[in-house]
């Protein structure tokens, strides 16, 4: 089976980090086809992905498109039963089902308030009571889920599901605006931002370096509250390696870390792996790989 997913900018469009965490978090290979939002490319949208007119879309190899990330991921739990993509047990299943329906559906105050920015966090963001009350419901539902199903782990149903990546951008908007919430909750948002598979997407939108002004906020900034990466940066070549990491393609830009210095096949490919190098097991693989000779 062979699927090409639609996303905006990675940065901003949240419901795209839902729908390309159905792939990447379960381990379902896709092909990514990226529109920039608001802009002339999203009309291009509705003409590659027809009849979808916002992303994420999924076109199937049989070139059906399927819209709406709920159809998604029920899409893909069909396709990939044992992906673990919805719990095991009908109760939790049920439950999570619920729970992803709710967040398509709710919670507009936060939404409008807080829009998703992955690069930046705010050390306050002057929440009114509309969001309060969003947040105060979130927090009971992930409170009495995880009570009921997480066995003590970090995620709502023991381990990670569609339940957990649909909220993902609710974690990064509590993150990023410095939300009023209880302990278990930063541990539960603490989670996503360490989550390899988020850690990787939010990597992909530092290098896709994409300016969105609608969702700039004019509220004192502070520090990204996720892992901190390990310092590289761009330089000349000479690389260890002459093959891409990610495509094995001929490397053409080149990064510093720790003293030495790796090859990619495109700025893109390097810039992802500058933004966070420990998200890329490729990448670390390589690395182990020339350090063991």
């Amino acid at each position: 089976m062979t699927y090409e997913l639609a996303i905006g900018d990675r940065t901003y469009s949240s419901w795209s980090l839902r729908g390309w965490l159905m792939f990447d978090a379960f381990e379902i290979p896709v092909t990514v086809r990226h529109y920039r939002l608001y802009s002339e490319e999203m009309q291009a949208l509705r003409r590659d992905f027809a009849p979808a007119r916002q992303v994420p879309a999924l076109r199937l190899s049989d070139g059906l498109v399927i819209g709406e990330t709920l159809a998604i991921a029920e899409t893909l739990a069909e396709r990939h039963p044992d992906a673990g993509i919805w719990p095991a047990s009908p109760a939790a299943r049920a439950a999570a089902r619920y729970l992803a329906a709710e967040m398509h559906a709710g919670f507009a105050a936060l939404r409008e308030h807080c829009p998703m920015n992955l690069s930046k966090s705010y050390t306050h963001c002057a929440p009114v009571p509309e969001v309060l009350d969003d947040l105060s419901r979130l927090q009971e539902r992930w409170a009495e889920t995880r009570a009921r199903f997480g066995g003590g782990g970090p995620w709502l149903f023991g381990r990670y599901s569609a339940a957990d990546a649909f909220f993902a951008p609710v974690a990064a908007r509590i993150a990023g605006y410095n939300l009023p919430v209880d302990v278990a909750t930063i541990g539960y948002v603490a989670a996503h931002l360490a989550h390899p598979s988020f850690r990787r997407w939010r990597a992909m939108g530092w290098a896709e370096g994409v300016d969105q002004p609608f969702y700039r906020r004019p509220w004192p900034e502070r520090p990204w509250p996720g892992p901190a990466p390990r310092k590289a940066e761009a330089v000349a070549g000479p690389s260890l390696n002459t093959a891409c990491p990610y495509s094995g393609e001929p490397v053409a830009a080149f990064l510093g870390l720790e003293g030495q210095v790796w090859g990619f096949c495109n700025a893109f490919c390097r810039d992802k792996t500058l933004a966070d190098p420990d998200a890329w097991p490729g990448f670390l693989a390589m690395i182990a790989e020339f350090n063991e000779r």
